[in-house]
């Protein structure tokens, strides 16, 4: 018995094989892809002859539908998947209007704290970061809460400019416009 070599189509955009697009939440955009890259697949998932020829026997609004030969019917598309792509692209829409702040906090006379936040909105481990900007500038970071309750790094020193060269560096899907550099100094007590 001779094992013959399967080859599998993979879609280009959720990376599973096109039967189980549906299931991956980008359904459509899949779909797009289909047929743009091998319409001979789509046509035959997705049975485009019956609905042009405009079956009678094809019930598209229902869950489940088949297609007259007995085939599930792919056109449906299913609730969760629609839910879950405008849940991505929400969490899209997040993303690009979060802000990254580096605010310098003056300490004492001459020491200066650097802290940075709404690196975690962009998916940046905040201990790996954190652990980077210590090696980088040979100084104490570590990952705090700060008054909101959000994860903070805070790097001791000043390097405010250096850390939005680093942050551009390293994590480049981090978008240039969204970083804020604020100074906040010590107010000075006033004598009684």
């Amino acid at each position: 018995m001779a094992l013959e070599e399967v080859k599998v189509l993979y879609c280009g955009i959720c990376t599973m094989p096109p039967e189980y697009c549906e299931f991956s939440g980008t359904q459509e955009k899949c779909k797009e892809w289909l047929k743009d890259n091998h319409e001979d697949v789509y046509v035959s998932l997705y049975n485009v002859e019956a609905i042009t020829k405009g079956v009678e026997n094809v019930a598209l609004e229902e869950p489940g539908a088949t297609t007259a030969d007995g085939k599930p019917d792919r056109t449906f598309v299913k609730d969760k998947s629609a839910k879950l792509e405008a849940k991505l692209e929400r969490e899209n829409k997040k993303k690009m209007s979060s802000r990254v702040t580096i605010k310098r906090v003056e300490r004492t006379k001459r020491k200066c704290v650097t802290t940075i936040y709404g690196l975690d909105v962009f998916g940046v481990d905040m201990k790996k970061a954190a652990k980077m900007f210590a090696n980088k500038f040979a100084c104490g970071s570590s990952v705090a809460k700060n008054n909101q309750g959000q994860d903070e790094i805070v790097v001791q020193g000043d390097f405010s400019e250096e850390l939005n060269d680093l942050i551009l560096a390293n994590w480049p899907h981090v978008p240039e416009d969204n970083i804020d550099i604020v100074e906040e100094k010590k107010k000075k007590a006033t004598p009684p």
